[in-house]
């Protein structure tokens, strides 16, 4: 049964993406830190990022950080965080978090609550960021 995750990247369910290739796929996490959090997914179902051979891997932390390096641009912020945890869903993912203090990469501070436009408005953003670094 395939994961949520492998359905977004399979367009089979709607996501606020802001990158892809053609072994990864980045998206706006729908239940954001601040605005620009941001979720990395290998397309091969994987639960432990751990369990990704070593080339697969380091392909996916390549990938996530030509996306940070994006989301740097289109909210500009003292580092992109990066947190593995994988607990809520089975399928491995990188959160990419625009921080301004350690405090802001707290996954027990209150979500924030966009509207769909305002999602989009920060996919594309980070998109446009991303595309101009290709």
């Amino acid at each position: 049964m395939a994961t949520i995750f492998s359905k977004i990247a399979a367009g089979e369910i709607p996501s606020y993406k802001v990158a892809e290739n053609e072994k990864f796929y980045a998206f706006l996490d729908i239940n954001p830190l601040v605005k620009g959090h941001t979720l990395v997914i290998p397309k091969k179902e994987v639960d432990y990022i751990f369990d990704l051979d070593d080339a697969e891997l380091a392909e996916m932390q390549v990938f996530a950080k030509h996306v940070a390096l994006a989301i740097q641009t289109a909210f500009p912020c003292r580092k992109v965080g990066q947190a593995v945890i994988g607990l809520e869903v089975p399928h491995a993912h990188i959160h990419l978090i625009p921080i301004q203090n350690e405090s802001d990469m707290l996954f027990s501070n209150p979500k924030l609550k966009l509207s769909s436009e305002e999602f989009e408005a920060v996919a594309e953003a980070i998109r446009l960021a991303y595309e101009k670094m290709k």
